[in-house]
């Protein structure tokens, strides 16, 4: 995974009927990730995405364990001003598109959507 980064464009993991499944399934995706020892290069949040760095979402405390382990994490800045989270963000950093294209030239993208 060292060589990967992780684009996250939702705050719900996979589509259905039920939201909170979505939700807990990504929560569930980041408690597993945190676990292993080969992590990604940096995972950037995009559109709804980065409700997942808010205090709202249970995913942004499993976030800070993957930052203090040396992965970047990255919020839209677009997307943070366009759904007015600035002030809730408790896990990345907020970032460009700019950054964004240079992190996909330099690993390969897995994407969450």
């Amino acid at each position: 995974m060292q060589n990967k980064i992780i684009l996250v464009t939702t705050d719900s993991f996979g589509t259905g009927n039920d939201p909170a499944l979505g939700e807990n399934v990504m929560e569930t995706y980041f408690t597993v990730l945190k676990q292993q020892t080969d992590l990604p290069a940096a995972i950037f949040f995009m559109n709804r995405g980065v409700y997942c760095l808010t205090e709202q979402s249970l995913c942004s405390l499993h976030l800070k364990e993957i930052e203090e382990k040396g992965v970047k994490v990255f919020g839209c800045k677009t997307c943070v001003d366009h759904y007015n989270v600035e002030n809730e963000l408790a896990a990345g950093e907020i970032s460009g598109m700019a950054h964004f294209v240079e992190l996909s030239a330099q690993y390969e993208v897995i994407t969450i959507a």
